[in-house]
């Protein structure tokens, strides 16, 4: 039966092949930091490598200024340092601004440690303190050469993260900022204006987006068990999916455009908020207790799932043998249109739908379709070494987006539910402090490389004309529950032994009220 990914998401259990690959401690040491030789530069600028601090100097001393900056890889790597000199290397100065790669690293983070509004509010802060900005009058070049620097990173971090500024605590700090370095030059009035406008497009669009796409799949989910209640198989008006696309390359092109609506609402903070935990050196509530922030991601989940069922409900509903392979053929082939893509997440939902039990029991039928196809692809999915065919035909796709000269080239969907269990397994093998109570930034150095890969991913666009008709059928179309697809897989194809027989009984009586 293929895995209900919703259940993995709530659960994560980790397969064990994954566990010989651990970069973190043993079971028996949770403290130790992650090998350095794990983390390479991820592509567009998202890398998260950092210069650390030169010999002899001490890390956490926050007095003797910022860290130095971030310079790609050459340099050593920041391992650890208290959060508070962290925090110091985030803020620029007249003569400092930190590497890009530092900002994404802490920004998506330090929400572990600290929340976004009171993270905000320490910059405003030391920046007051540091450049005197409560001091009258200010001394206008220092901040001349400063306030360029500031706005640069208080753009950054609107960009990036924009969910963050849907508190107005955050709206509020960046007020204040600009109000006190804009005597000495009114076009930061000018910038910050336009920082925020396009901070309120952003957010206005990522509201209607995600209540799109949350609405559409508890629709789907709150029919699915509809079409179980029919008898034995759905009403002759119910159309399928041959009778709306019959075009393998055109459905793997609108399942992509679904795929990549899905990626696009997701923020990189969703990847942290889902695994949030309590920081033990906080003697209060941990971030973002009330709620996770994390609807977009879970959506996402549950698209993957719709469309297992989705797969399994189309092979499961015809009557006869010929057409059911027919309708197992034609998936297999947009399995492979969605694979030569770079589509791995739709790839991965189709497979699992047709290992689905009660697709697979279906042997009369699979016996009369052609499945060579299938089973190459089956192979470039298998889980056998991690895997490892898989991980590296997802490498293969990034490296061809990497030197793309088209858009349709640069597509790369990653399957989802593992690059979760991947978050999901750094946030357990490694610890986010050391016993010395430093953050364990090698942690998310190596988180920032996953989640910045995906970053890069998802802001593609999708390079093929939208099909309403098909997208409509893919969102809304019912879908068996998992007792409906039994039943009408033992329609189909009669039980085998005693064990399906009084499961088809049982069945009958209690979705068809029949004996």
């Amino acid at each position: 039966m293929a895995e209900d990914v919703t259940k993995c998401f709530s659960r994560i259990v980790f397969l064990r092949s994954a566990v010989k690959r651990s970069r973190g401690p043993s079971p028996g040491m949770p403290q130790t930091t992650c090998p350095p030789g794990t983390m390479f530069t991820p592509p567009s600028g998202f890398s998260p490598h950092l210069a650390g601090t030169e010999p002899g100097e001490e890390e956490e001393a926050p007095q003797e200024g910022p860290v130095p900056g971030a310079c790609m890889a050459d340099g050593p790597l920041i391992t650890s340092a208290s959060l508070e000199t962290l925090i110091q290397n985030l803020v620029p100065t007249a003569d400092y601004y930190p590497e890009k790669p530092y900002v994404f690293t802490f920004l998506l983070s330090a929400r572990l440690f600290i929340p976004p509004p009171e993270l905000l509010s320490r910059v405003c802060e030391l920046c007051i303190k540091q450049q005197q900005l409560d001091q009258s009058p200010l001394d206008a070049a220092k901040v001349r050469k400063f306030g360029p620097k500031l706005l640069q990173l208080l753009k950054e971090w609107t960009e990036t993260f924009p969910s963050d500024f849907r508190e107005e605590k955050m709206v509020g700090h960046l007020e204040d900022l600009i109000h006190r370095i804009a005597p000495c030059d009114e076009a930061y009035w000018k910038t910050m204006n336009q920082v925020l406008q396009k901070l309120n497009q952003k957010l206005a669009l990522m509201s209607q987006g995600e209540d799109s796409v949350v609405r559409l799949s508890l629709t789907a989910s709150s029919i699915s068990d509809k079409l179980a209640s029919f008898k034995a198989k759905p009403p002759p008006i119910q159309k399928d999916m041959l009778a709306i696309c019959n075009d393998p390359y055109t459905l793997a092109q609108q399942l992509t455009h679904v795929e990549l609506e899905h990626l696009g609402h997701i923020g990189p903070e969703e990847f942290v908020q889902a695994f949030v935990q309590k920081d033990p050196l906080d003697t209060t509530q941990p971030c973002f207790s009330d709620h996770k922030k994390t609807s977009n991601l879970e959506a996402y989940v549950r698209w993957f799932n719709r469309l297992c069922y989705l797969v399994a409900t189309e092979i499961c509903m015809p009557g006869k043998k010929k057409q059911r392979a027919q309708v197992i053929e034609f998936f297999i082939d947009v399995a492979r249109e969605c694979f030569n893509i770079g589509n791995f997440n739709s790839l991965m939902a189709i497979i699992s739908g047709m290992n689905m039990s009660p697709v697979s029991r279906l042997k009369k039928t699979w016996g009369k379709a052609k499945t060579a196809k299938f089973f190459i692809l089956e192979h470039q999915m298998d889980p056998t070494g991690n895997f490892y065919n898989y991980r590296t035909a997802l490498r293969g796709a990034a490296h061809r987006s990497q030197t793309a000269n088209s858009s349709r080239e640069r597509i790369v969907i990653p399957f989802f539910s593992l690059l979760i269990k991947d978050i999901y397994f750094l946030n357990e093998g490694c610890a986010n402090r050391l016993p010395n109570g430093h953050v364990n930034f090698e942690k998310f150095v190596e988180l920032a490389r996953q989640v910045g890969e995906f970053m890069t991913w998802k802001q593609v666009e999708c390079p093929f004309e939208q099909d309403r008709t098909i997208l409509h059928y893919l969102h809304t179309a019912p879908i068996f529950s998992e007792d409906g697809l039994y039943l009408a897989s033992y329609e189909s194809e009669s039980p085998e032994n005693q064990v399906e027989k009084d499961r088809w009984k049982a069945l009958r009586s209690n979705v068809l009220g029949k004996t």
